[in-house]
């Protein structure tokens, strides 16, 4: 396996839903050490600066580190799990999936359950199941066991139980956590490759915090880089499925890295947009647009900083997001570093003073 391919294990197979990244910033700083000054904000997001050929302008690229979790709620006396979402999680993926329970005593394996159908009335068997109404089975005898020796206790943090695999199609990756550690092996592999070459700005890393709760740490991280522009990594939902009309998504998995043309938090900046699409034709990078009408990017917080940053999202197409696993291309990926990387090489100071002119 290539370096760019344990990176995206070793960052998905990690776990860090929102507030709880700290295991994930770790791992990003030391890949971040020796391409710039790495340093850490107080909501815990991670930031490298690198500087080029000049000290401005100032180009953020930003990532999130969490993924969509739970948090443990209560322990019944009976010893199962009664959790609550960090994230905005689809009831209709969790039944009969293993999780991970961080404990100060180690992982608890445990099951999503629910009263099985057997026992359910007719009229309710068809209805959706309520994550309200559904708990995690981790094998305890009663509370005592559960909290005493397995060591659970509110507030503890639980993750898909989902490791990296290649599928039979060499270059489709399935894993859990792509939202967003897609968006911050972006980061880290753009930094390595502008660490190689001259660049005529100063790049800044950003790997963010509590994106999926409400772009909490985009809103602190910003304020310690304080950008001129900036570039949003992140996934962008894979249309090409069944029951998915193009109106709804036209991107597909291995057609190349995706411009947002719009998110439910964030118009883009239209010079940095025709920018980004210039920059993808002159490298021969195939390129594909989305509108988010819903849902929204640490973009949503960066671009009304201060007096305003241009902001930008990029991302990678990905299939099944905010469930267990999701897959996507390796080309994909590839293909939105290149395209990353090249717009950072273009962001010099007359094209960014630029960026915001009439």
């Amino acid at each position: 396996m290539n370096e760019t391919l344990t990176l995206l294990q070793e960052l998905t197979d990690l776990d860090g839903p929102p507030g709880y990244e700290a295991m994930v910033g770790r791992y990003v700083a030391g890949k971040l050490a020796g391409l710039g000054t790495v340093e850490q904000d107080n909501l815990g997001s991670v930031l490298c600066h690198q500087v080029g050929a000049s000290d401005t302008p100032r180009v953020m690229i930003a990532g999130h580190m969490d993924e969509i979790g739970f948090m443990v709620k209560l322990v019944t006396k009976e010893g199962f799990i009664k959790f609550s979402p960090l994230g905005g999680w689809w009831s209709q993926v969790l039944l009969a999936q293993r999780v991970r329970i961080h404990t100060t005593r180690g992982v608890v394996t445990g099951v999503i359950g629910s009263k099985p159908p057997h026992l359910l009335k007719e009229d309710q068997r068809n209805k959706v199941v309520e994550i309200s109404d559904m708990f995690i089975d981790v094998g305890a005898r009663d509370k005592e066991h559960a909290v005493e020796e397995l060591g659970i206790r509110p507030g503890d943090p639980i993750v898909p139980d989902s490791s990296f695999t290649r599928l039979a199609a060499p270059d489709l990756l399935l894993a859990k956590g792509w939202d967003d550690r897609i968006g911050v092996a972006m980061m880290i592999e753009a930094l390595q490759e502008l660490a190689a070459t001259e660049h005529p700005n100063t790049v800044i890393g950003a790997a963010t915090v509590q994106e999926e709760v409400g772009l909490r740490g985009a809103q602190t991280a910003v304020q310690a880089v304080q950008p001129d522009v900036a570039l949003v990594t992140e996934t962008a939902i894979a249309g090409d499925m069944p029951g998915i009309e193009e109106t709804e998504s036209s991107v597909k998995l291995g057609a190349g890295p995706v411009i947002y043309v719009l998110d439910g938090s964030m118009i883009p900046n239209l010079r940095l947009r025709d920018l980004a699409l210039d920059t993808s034709r002159e490298l021969g990078i195939p390129c594909q647009t989305c509108v988010l009408e819903r849902g929204g990017t640490d973009g949503g917080r960066i671009h009304v900083h201060a007096r305003g940053v241009p902001s930008l999202v990029l991302g990678v197409p990905t299939r099944h997001i905010h469930s267990h696993a999701g897959i996507i291309n390796y080309q994909d990926y590839l293909k939105s570093v290149q395209l990353l990387v090249g717009i950072c090489r273009r962001l010099d100071a007359a094209t960014v003073a630029g960026l915001a002119a009439f």
